[in-house]
């Protein structure tokens, strides 16, 4: 239950832009800067970087929601949980992986991301906008996550649900 009345009984994120319209703008453009706009990684890339996080930061709706996202633009319903349980053996590119272990550094706080981890992106194929955009979507997520949970926003628990918001993601975008 969440902390506060938030008006609806729209899960996660949702439920707090239709509660705070005058933010929502901001926050939608936000997200679709990040995960939709012109840049070098992949939607599918990009999601699977604000998945990742999301399970690291243990937030469910970001983490089911953008998780099947990702599994939605990649074609792979089994990615996120490959990655979250071993990211040494999970199938993505060396590129994906490194960026990923950037993203994981930023979850810890940006201090962690070393110039050895910045440095074995570049060697595994990532360019400055890639390591750039990694971070940026890390950070965000990190600050979307905490705001879903903070105030203690519902989840569905039904996995079919994530798909379902997943498929209006990727056909509408987040603005």
């Amino acid at each position: 239950m969440p902390h506060i009345d938030l008006g609806s009984d729209l899960p996660g994120l949702p439920a707090l832009l239709a509660y705070r319209p005058e933010t929502a703008g901001p926050l939608r453009a936000l997200a679709e800067a990040l995960l939709r706009g012109p840049g070098p990684l992949s939607t599918g890339e990009r999601e699977l970087i604000a998945a990742y996080v999301s399970e690291l930061n243990g937030c469910g709706f970001c983490a089911g929601s953008h998780g099947a996202c990702a599994a939605e633009l990649l074609a792979d319903d089994a990615v996120l949980g490959q990655v979250t349980a071993d990211l040494d053996a999970a199938p993505v590119t060396p590129r994906l992986r490194a960026l990923l272990r950037l993203a994981e550094a930023v979850q810890r706080g940006g201090t962690a991301v070393t110039p050895e981890l910045v440095a074995a992106a570049k060697s595994a194929g990532a360019g400055d906008r890639e390591i750039h955009d990694a971070i940026l979507i890390a950070a965000a997520f990190c600050m979307y996550n905490r705001y879903v949970d903070g105030l203690a926003t519902t989840a569905p628990a039904d996995p079919g649900a994530y798909a379902m918001m997943a498929r209006g993601l990727v056909t509408g975008g987040y603005a």
